[in-house]
């Protein structure tokens, strides 16, 4: 995973921090009520929910050794992970049954931190499988490993993806923490879909080895949590030491406390997320309330507007990479799979198109299969959407109005969950700019319409 050089934004901190507030007072105090107790809460619910694929058979065992002495700031907290990120004791799926038997030898980098700080790795999370980069009318949240998962709020609509049932599992109440892996929104859009918070980091300071790539370029990881506190914990455990300004980041992250005064605050509103639902843009008003209220200066109609071939160009990019990536990824490999590839991949699906196939094709697969660039068209169009999300896009923004974050609406509520046609999108996100340019992206649950969650996203530098 290539690096940006990254510095910390202390005023990213101090603006997702005036929304802020205490994790669940009655958490056990114990690491090993705290897992009984994640373990019976999905006995309980998840035959309807779906959300985890695998319990991690030494979750137990690991919480009483946690109980036995010292443990990190953590504090022996149940965590599940993304089934495309590799724990040792459980199969790194991606929620296809190609995978299946495919047993990693080591933890993910991210994971053997979040467990040195004091994580128990519960289990394995649902997804939306090869992290929803199979099919242009896929359904988010269903794999061929672990069915449909569903949403939090309504088991009849949509989970959003791709990252479905970490965030699922933690609106649920199953775990406080779950990580999930983005490339493009998908962190976000399950996060603000079942009201809950979603941390994509700046690209590069989460080590990308030990996790199914999808196209390392966009790839990160990163936590799902019930509280802005958890998710900073443990994105604070999960950075890569070798990151730029590592301790100060760290710090800011663990604390969310700095110097700076909130009233100092200059906070963007990007209007392209505004005037899809009446609804919609009345909670996210409640919440820029809330930022005037702490005395945050507010900057209305903040626009970023890229070239006309921009988004089919990113499009064209994350196939060229998906395949190169995948290929690279399985060529890794000491076991059967070092030989597979994304073609081969293609005539699995084929072969199991009953068990695969069920609900949707495989055209993205296809089209990946069949892109045709050549590594210098492939580096052109990577420069273009660099420099048209960074230097002519959010640099550009920030500079211009001298801004500290963007705040804008996550994405609209979920949708129903449609085998027949695939997903469905109500209105705008923000999710396009930050994960292509690389930037840090929070969402927090801005309230509900009719019963079911919307976020409210911040962008930083």
């Amino acid at each position: 995973m290539l690096k940006m050089k990254t510095k910390v934004t202390a005023s990213l901190f101090i603006a997702i921090g005036l929304f802020a507030s205490a994790a669940n007072a009655d958490q056990p105090t114990t690491a090993t009520k705290q897992v009984e107790q994640s373990l019976a809460r999905i006995n309980e619910l998840d035959s309807t929910y779906r959300a985890v694929i695998s319990i991690s058979p030494t979750a137990k065992q690991d919480a009483q050794r946690f109980d036995q002495g010292p443990v990190g700031y953590l504090q022996g907290m149940p965590v599940l992970v993304k089934d495309n990120i590799d724990a040792i004791g459980l199969a790194t799926t991606a929620g296809s049954l190609a995978l299946k038997n495919n047993m990693p030898s080591r933890d993910a980098p991210s994971i053997a931190q979040l467990k040195e700080a004091g994580a128990i790795i519960l289990g394995k999370t649902n997804l939306s499988e090869w992290a929803n980069f199979r099919s242009e009318k896929s359904s988010s949240g269903w794999s061929a490993i672990g069915g449909q998962t569903r949403n939090a709020h309504d088991i009849a609509r949509s989970p959003c993806g791709s990252s479905s049932g970490s965030a699922v599992a933690v609106a649920l109440g199953y775990v406080p923490v779950a990580i999930g892996t983005e490339t493009h929104g998908s962190i976000i859009c399950p996060a603000s879909s079942n009201g809950v918070v979603g941390f994509k980091p700046t690209h590069g300071i989460v080590s990308g080895a030990g996790i199914v790539p999808l196209a390392s370029s966009q790839d990160t990881a990163g936590p799902i949590a019930n509280s802005i506190e958890n998710a900073s914990a443990a994105l604070a455990a999960m950075i890569d030491a070798e990151t730029e300004n590592y301790q100060t980041l760290v710090n800011g992250l663990r604390t969310l406390s700095n110097n700076l005064d909130a009233g100092k605050l200059r906070i963007g509103i990007l209007a392209s997320t505004l005037g899809y639902d009446a609804r919609r843009d009345a909670l996210f008003n409640n919440a820029v309330d809330k930022l005037k209220a702490a005395g945050v200066e507010i900057v209305n109609d903040v626009k970023l507007e890229p070239y006309a071939e921009f988004w089919d160009e990113n499009y064209l990019l994350l196939q060229y990479e998906f395949r190169r990536d995948l290929n690279n990824y399985f060529a890794t490999f000491d076991n059967d799979l070092q030989s597979m590839t994304l073609a081969k991949l293609i005539e699995f699906n084929k072969k199991h198109a009953k068990q695969e196939l069920e609900h949707f094709d495989q055209s993205i697969f296809e089209m990946s299969q069949a892109v045709a660039i050549s590594d210098k068209e492939y580096q052109e169009i990577r420069a273009r959407g660099h420099r048209a999300t960074r230097e002519d896009g959010l640099d550009k923004v920030f500079k211009q109005h001298r801004l500290d974050a963007i705040i804008g609406i996550s994405g609209g509520p979920a949708w129903l969950i449609d085998h027949i046609n695939g997903d469905s999108f109500f209105g705008p996100g923000m999710s396009g700019y930050p994960a292509i340019g690389g930037y840090p992206h929070i969402t927090i649950p801005g309230g509900e319409i009719e019963g079911m969650p919307m976020g409210i996203s911040f962008i930083g530098k």
